[in-house]
């Protein structure tokens, strides 16, 4: 997948009127109301905002490791941004193992918490280093694996969905971000702040 920070596609329009093609062969259709509002899926910034940015990401993924600091620099400035993660583990076993530990967290409250810290890790993340990571940002460590164990079946089922819209969507590689009816890849704090002007601008008929 190209990483050009300035590439935009055109997003959940386009993305109706050409998917469904390419999901065809898959048997699967998008559900957008799936994809934009997952109850279990983890959710920060504004609940209510006026832009909703769905994240598909890796712990592994060292693009989406380079967007984090402006994509949560945007979300805390903004006000008005919605943004949904989707763990989308797709380049290595521990990517597995990372997104199923954050999700976890979710039951603490503690998944931003988890995911800044994995976000925050350099290079590709081994077991050790993810441990590391999540208790250094000081989760309970003992409900971590009581919830690891206990919610497995639910956080399987979640990235099962979120792989299953992913597929649906036709996506290559992470990251991938949904802003509003944009879809795009890696960007920087101003490229981040330029789509996100643009979806409010077609969002509003403009």
């Amino acid at each position: 997948m190209q990483h050009d920070r300035r590439t935009i596609i055109s997003g959940f329009a386009l993305l109706l009127a050409t998917a469904p093609g390419l999901a065809l062969a898959k048997g699967r259709d998008p559900d957008v109301e799936a994809i934009l509002n997952d109850p279990e899926a983890p959710v920060s910034g504004n609940p209510k905002g006026n832009v909703t940015i769905v994240a598909f990401l890796d712990y592994n993924c060292p693009f989406c490791k380079k967007a984090a600091p402006d994509l949560a620099r945007l979300v805390r400035e903004d006000g008005q941004i919605r943004l949904v993660y989707k763990d989308w583990p797709v380049i290595a076993e521990t990517s597995v193992y990372a997104a199923q530990l954050a999700l976890a967290a979710a039951f603490q409250g503690a998944y931003a918490k988890a995911h800044d810290a994995l976000m925050a890790t350099k290079g590709r993340l081994g077991r050790e280093q993810i441990t590391a990571a999540l208790k250094g940002a000081g989760l309970d460590m003992g409900r971590l694996e009581a919830d690891v164990n206990g919610k497995a079946a639910q956080i399987t089922a979640l990235l099962r969905r979120n792989m299953a819209q992913a597929e649906s969507l036709g996506l290559q590689g992470t990251p991938t971000y949904l802003i509003g009816p944009f879809r795009t890849s890696t960007q920087d704090y101003a490229g981040f702040r330029q789509v996100v002007a643009d979806a409010r601008k077609k969002q509003a008929g403009l």
